[in-house]
């Protein structure tokens, strides 16, 4: 119970600004409590006013119930009404807090888990965590409203009312019983889900390239093993249930069965009439059967509610994932000098990727960095972004180790274009607006243009309004990559990472490509990383990465002369 409450205040934190629609909430679950408590009673009255044709209470009695069902039915949309505003608004507000806090997880972290894992947590649980105030509230104020029915076989007969404890005390302990087992496998069943809901995920997104490397039986049998582990996990939750429900079902019997002969003895005994021990019979469904399943659905209600806001807390928190670290110095003004000092890194395998590294680079200087793969030219490009933290020396920009500066001095001013960028599947008008507010429809055409990427949209039917598809499945890759060019120029950042962002490239477009990142020069700190050395040529400086270390810098014609790896790499491009 410490647990429900304290995740109660939780969550009730995010509800603070839809509280008066809870309060009506509540008003009307009084309400129906109320009703609940009142009408058994004026019912029994209405029952002995027909056997005693005592008429003039039969029509009070009447009356009362009359007014008590009407009041209770215009609560009812009250609270429905007012149940959604609460519901659908907290579960909005959590949502947003809990996507924010999903971009601030590490990377290292996003890695080693599976995109079913935060999507599950964002969807169903956040669901879970908000209904605990409106089907909760409900199953509460269901429960509540039998034991008003309880309050009424109080005043009709005692000995009935001792009876039914008895059995909903004995019906409620073996529903615990029940929820606690249910508990364990649920838990069990959830994690399985989260991986079948990832496999599924990567069918959806992977599909193309499922089919073209002739993967989907592997994938169809990896697939089916996932969905028949998860069955069985919610076979075994289910058998829990059914078995319990069976032993319940046997308990009510024979409670029914004692009732009746207990029933007829306060008759013999004169101690109930005829009329009570019909209404208190006529109560056995509400106190043997719906409270009992009333206790199991709130129970039920408060289990998911724990587990879901445990599992949205823990990235919320920050107990199950580490978050992302930055400090609190802003830049104003980058120039786009930067560098790297003694910088030691390796991945979790421990096998070490940067040894001891140094090199710096000049505002607006044009700096390639070629080597064989593995040499660790894309993890300078991640910690330069702040991916992931060096195990030792330091990286500057402008001078100011990147540890102390906040999130937008880094990333606010760096573009980094990737072998394999990712599309948003909104229009492309929308995949560069994404990335800087207000900009403009000619800011667009131009980026665009810049990216060789214009005359390729003009020939589309709703052009810069087309929605290019999951992972921008309608664009070729050189399509992608030109629409990812166009993003980096739309935020005319000061320092631009070109990761292989040619390759994919025909020869004509490669060169235009060449001869836009040509015209930044004079303007941009611009690093590239390339497979194609003929594409480096003429930039200002080349670095030879080989082991984690720089072992070789120069221009073109200066590397061909000193550089053994250099002129190995470019000897093996020209003969290919």
């Amino acid at each position: 119970m410490k647990e429900t409450i304290k995740n109660l205040k939780r969550v009730y934190k995010y509800g603070k600004k839809y509280k008066k629609s809870l309060y009506i909430q509540l008003f009307c679950c009084v309400i129906f409590i109320t009703a609940n408590i009142v009408i058994p009673i004026y019912g029994s009255k209405q029952l002995l006013s027909l056997t005693t044709n005592v008429y003039e209470e039969l029509i009070g009695a009447t009356v009362v119930v009359l007014i008590i069902a009407v009041v209770s039915a215009l609560a009812r949309v009250l609270l429905r009404r007012n149940t959604q505003k609460f519901f659908r608004g907290t579960t909005s507000d959590i949502q947003i807090d809990l996507s924010k806090e999903i971009l601030k997880i590490e990377v290292s972290d996003m890695d080693k888990n599976s995109t079913g894992k935060f999507t599950q947590r964002l969807g169903r649980d956040t669901d879970e965590m908000s209904r605990i105030f409106t089907m909760g509230m409900g199953h509460l104020t269901g429960l509540l409203s039998d034991v008003g029915i309880f309050v009424a076989v109080f005043v009709i007969n005692k000995m009935v009312f001792i009876y039914y404890a008895i059995i909903s005390l004995i019906l409620v302990l073996v529903n615990l019983l029940k929820v606690n087992k249910f508990n364990k496998k649920d838990k069990e069943f959830r994690e399985q889900m989260e991986g079948t809901w990832s496999l599924l995920n990567e069918l959806v997104r992977g599909v193309r390239d499922i089919k073209m490397l002739d993967a989907k039986k592997s994938f169809i049998d990896r697939l089916k093993d996932s969905i028949k582990l998860m069955n069985i996990k919610i076979f075994k939750m289910r058998n829990v249930e059914m078995d319990f429900n069976c032993l319940i079902n046997i308990i009510q019997a024979l409670a029914e069965f004692g009732l009746v002969f207990l029933i007829i003895f306060l008759i013999k005994e004169g101690n109930i009439t005829v009329a009570s021990a019909i209404i208190v019979f006529s109560y056995r469904t509400r106190l043997l059967t719906n409270l009992m399943e009333k206790v199991s659905d709130l129970l039920t209600e408060f289990k998911n509610f724990n587990l879901s806001t445990n599992r949205v807390f823990s990235i919320l928190d920050s107990t199950e994932f580490k978050k992302e670290r930055f400090g609190k110095r802003h830049l104003d003004d980058v120039k786009g000098n930067f560098s790297f000092t003694n910088v030691n890194f390796s991945y979790d395998d421990g096998k070490k990727v940067l040894n001891n590294l140094s090199f710096k680079i000049n505002k607006n200087e044009t700096v390639a960095f070629v080597g064989k793969s593995g040499a660790g030219k894309t993890t300078i490009f991640s910690l330069l972004c702040k991916m992931y933290d060096i195990q030792s020396g330091s990286i500057k920009i402008d001078g100011v180790d990147i540890k102390e500066l906040d999130e937008d001095s880094i990333r606010g001013n760096i573009t980094i274009i990737s072998q394999n960028p990712y599309i948003f599947n909104m229009s492309i008008a929308d995949n560069l607006r994404l990335v800087k507010d207000g900009v403009t429809d000619e800011e667009i055409k131009r980026a665009c243009h810049l990216a060789c990427l214009d005359d390729f949209i003009e020939t589309l039917p709703a052009g810069y309004d087309t929605v290019v598809g999951e992972s921008g499945v309608i664009l070729s890759g050189g399509q992608r990559q030109r629409l990812a060019i166009a993003r980096a120029f739309i935020q005319e950042t000061k320092i631009i990472l070109f990761d292989e962002a040619t390759s994919a490239l025909d020869n004509e477009t490669q060169s235009k490509i060449q001869q836009a990142i040509d015209n930044l020069k004079d303007d941009y700190t611009i690093l590239i990383i390339a497979h194609r050395l003929s594409t480096i040529v003429n930039c200002d400086r080349i670095l030879v990465l080989d082991d984690g270390k720089i072992k070789a810098e120069g221009t073109h014609e200066q590397l061909l002369k000193r550089s053994k790896i250099y002129k190995k790499l470019y000897e093996t491009e020209n003969i290919e």
